[in-house]
């Protein structure tokens, strides 16, 4: 199995994304061996945003890289935190480089076609708050976003290992994190 692990939050010590995508990588490296792992910390090494000449350089050597990875990929496990009710920009920024017409997605007559499949996705996905219920869902541009740009690429096998509320209190941080864990053990 060939995984890709991609964290993009910001504050890598304390990252409740990072621990659950890295938990989700070791639980998933245990079960099926052997594993190939490409790792890629979207932080400490960032992919610059997406510009025009970048966009019309169709041989650009750092997207296609990005791009290879992805093909080659298996599963995805992409550690995702909720900033303003959206991803972070370093992960937009990484998903503007894999989204490639003809390479990743085609147009036709019947609308885009997703030129990825066969790959499973786990998103490890981090919030202060609760928005995955209530009034306060309509502001979930974070895993509606992602699992609808997934689907664009064809990737439909999409799996959410979710913590939130992790900053709403001690207790609420602790029930989060263990419910996490129980998603991440059943996996």
């Amino acid at each position: 199995m060939n995984i890709l692990h991609i964290d993009s939050g910001i504050f890598i010590d304390q990252s409740v994304s990072r621990k659950l995508s890295a938990d989700i990588v070791a639980h998933l490296s245990a079960k099926q061996s052997p594993t190939q792992l490409v790792y890629r910390d979207l932080v400490t090494q960032p992919v610059p945003h997406l510009d025009a000449s970048t966009l019309l350089d169709g041989d650009n050597a750092l997207t296609q890289q990005l791009i290879a990875e992805v093909q080659a990929a298996d599963v995805l496990v992409i550690g995702a935190p909720m900033y303003n009710f959206t991803i972070p920009t370093q992960l937009k920024a990484w998903l503007d480089r894999i989204l490639k017409a003809g390479v990743t997605f085609k147009y036709t007559e019947q609308g885009p076609v997703g030129l990825l499949s066969n790959k499973t996705v786990y998103i490890a996905s981090g919030r202060g708050g609760i928005y995955s219920q209530g009034e306060a869902a309509a502001m979930d541009h974070q895993e509606s976003y992602l699992k609808q740009v997934l689907a664009f690429v064809g990737i439909t096998d999409v799996h959410i290992i979710r913590a939130e509320g992790v900053n709403l209190g001690e207790e609420p941080r602790a029930t989060a994190l263990a419910g996490a864990a129980t998603a991440v053990a059943s996996l």
